[in-house]
């Protein structure tokens, strides 16, 4: 399998992206223009594409490129996964030259992911930290 890893998404790929946001129950509800302001304030994109330029890869982090950095919605496109481009994106981001130096990486996922994540040295073990968590009022 051939792919290229991307930092900016052209119009073709928004589009695809806000499709393959559509398969999770995490994101089925994003619109296109949700998804661009989102992409306007991320502060690292990464996508894969395939040799067709198709986006069948994606993940996005917001940082302050010193203290912390948060990785948001890793997502392979239903027919690619179990190819290993999961590992892909989680290395870009890893290796990524602007965030070598930031002392904490953080990003949410289900229990049955921790064990993919683990291998990046993630922990769910945070001592005395938590979670606090605050969700748009319903009206």
């Amino acid at each position: 399998m051939t792919y290229k890893i991307i930092a900016k998404l052209n119009e073709n790929h928004i589009l695809e992206l806000v499709e393959l946001y559509k398969n999770e129950f995490w994101t089925k509800n994003r619109t296109y223009q949700q998804v661009v302001k989102m992409l306007n304030a991320s502060n690292i994109i990464i996508g894969l594409v395939d040799d067709s330029e198709q986006l069948i890869g994606f993940t996005r982090v917001l940082t302050d490129f010193v203290y912390r950095a948060t990785i948001y919605d890793v997502i392979i496109k239903p027919n690619y996964r179990k190819m290993g481009l999961g590992n892909k994106l989680l290395d870009a981001v890893i290796n990524h030259p602007q965030l070598s130096a930031v002392e904490n990486v953080a990003l949410y996922c289900l229990p049955e992911m921790i064990p993919f994540y683990e291998r990046w040295g993630f922990t769910t073990n945070m001592g005395q930290i938590q979670l606090m968590y605050r969700g748009k009022p319903i009206t």
